[in-house]
């Protein structure tokens, strides 16, 4: 079945099947569920909380085994002198091989706000021969831990791995569904009250080579279901200048890249936001694309953002951690509150990339209903109303859209929805990407702590 036929993974969290829309050709789905990203410290009352481990001063509060700390304008961690070698099967090849490797261990985060779901994100470079894995533990509202979670094993390029979320990890009290620790059984009261990070960089044996970490960090949320939410008062109309790419025209190519362009919304979207901060792959990555094919950075996105057991490119650390191989750049995996917040980063020039699902019918003007669907949006009419660059259109000339603000802040912002067959199925409850320089105007970083993003 197409993508859009799958169930969400958020879905699968709750235990409800999304297909898809009946009746309607909607995108194929890079389904997600809920992600968090909102600094708990800067609004206690948002059931969210966003930690990110960034300066020299934060690397060095962790735990080093082979590790350490660089400095400069981009403090990282990279390997010092290795902590061993291990064995990796790469389970997409069936090959082993040996890596050098070093550890990086993040100190304890008090979750402010006790969460059922978290997820991961970081911010890396890993030149050939090299690749990471994060982990995540924590300690649950009981007293008890969890297992060391893997939350990705990840590489810029795919020669030496294949990049891979990891199936089937679970302690009967809570599981990784792809890129998100999620409590199994939320209405026992039980959630996850604190965690740590653990970072393992790889080289091959007898290199000098090492990944080099700049961000990493996790968001914990706690949101309450709701079919509906309050309708918020318009800002300040504003337009940003956003590239516009259809993941449409891309239709059949690359198939082995989940389908090819049918199911690229995240990675069409992700490339807008990158070019629109003035990042493009070069001549030279682009190589290896057709030059038969229009927008061959799209085509690069898909590859490069893969994910090859959830078997698409819709993981959404993925997406963010392949925006930040753009010289100077970062990626976030958050979760806003309201169309407000989404106001307050276009007035300081931030587009951001949502996730949302509806039927054909919830959407006025977008013509498809999806069970998950990644747009980017680019601004607000002066009625209020939100513009966006949906990648599900026939022709780039067809991207940009306007879509009615109630419509569109409900669709998004909602954790709950009906399907076409009456069925209670999910909503994404305000997930986002964020894209944005690694040295943010004053007015930049004003509008990302507005948001909780430090």
């Amino acid at each position: 079945m197409s993508r859009a036929e799958q169930p969400s993974r958020r879905t699968v969290l709750v235990a409800a099947v999304a297909a898809a829309v009946a009746g309607s050709a909607g995108p194929a789905a890079a389904d997600t569920p809920d992600a968090t990203g909102r600094e708990a410290e800067a609004d206690p009352v948002r059931p969210v909380d966003n930690r990110a481990w960034t300066s020299y001063a934060d690397w060095c509060a962790g735990t080093f085994k082979g590790a350490r700390v660089v400095a400069g304008t981009r403090p990282g961690v990279v390997i010092g002198t290795p902590a061993g070698t291990v064995d990796y099967t790469d389970p997409h090849t069936g090959k082993t091989a040996a890596w050098e490797y070093a550890t990086w261990t993040s100190p304890v985060h008090r979750l402010a706000v006790p969460a059922t779901e978290v997820i991961a994100s970081w911010n890396a470079r890993t030149p050939a021969g090299t690749w990471l894995q994060i982990e995540l533990t924590g300690m649950y509202s009981d007293g008890t831990t969890t297992p060391w979670y893997v939350m990705g094993r990840w590489a810029s390029g795919d020669q030496d791995i294949k990049r891979t979320s990891v199936d089937d990890q679970t302690d009967d009290k809570s599981t990784v569904w792809t890129d998100t620790f999620a409590i199994d059984d939320p209405a026992t009261g039980l959630r996850l009250v604190s965690y740590r990070l653990r970072l393992t960089l790889h080289r091959k044996p007898g290199t000098t080579v090492t990944p080099t970490v700049w961000r990493a960090g996790a968001m914990g949320s706690d949101v309450p279901d709701r079919f509906t939410v309050p309708a918020s008062t318009p800002g300040p109309a504003k337009e940003l200048v956003v590239p516009r790419y259809s993941q449409e025209i891309h239709t059949g190519q690359y198939p082995e890249y989940d389908n090819g362009g049918e199911a690229w919304c995240s990675p069409t979207s992700s490339q807008m936001i990158i070019e629109y901060w003035g990042r493009k792959p070069t001549a030279e990555q682009l190589a290896w694309v057709d030059p038969a094919f229009a927008d061959p950075q799209v085509c690069h996105a898909a590859r490069f953002t893969y994910d090859f057991q959830y078997g698409g490119c819709g993981n959404w650390p993925f997406n963010a951690a392949y925006a930040a191989t753009y010289q100077d750049f970062q990626g976030v995996v958050t979760r806003l509150g309201s169309l407000t917040d989404l106001e307050t980063l276009i007035a300081a020039g931030i587009p951001a990339i949502t996730s949302q699902s509806f039927l054909k019918t919830e959407l006025t003007g977008a013509g498809y209903g999806t069970s998950g669907h990644l747009m980017t949006v680019i601004g607000f009419t002066a009625d209020g109303d939100v513009i966006a660059n949906d990648p599900f259109s026939a022709t780039n000339e067809a991207v940009r859209r306007v879509y009615l603000r109630r419509e569109f802040e409900n669709i998004w912002l909602r954790t709950k929805r009906y399907n076409a067959s009456g069925k209670v199925v999910s909503g994404t409850g305000g997930v986002c990407y964020l894209y944005f320089p690694a040295r943010p105007t004053v007015a930049q970083l004003a509008a990302l702590a507005a948001v909780g993003v430090r």
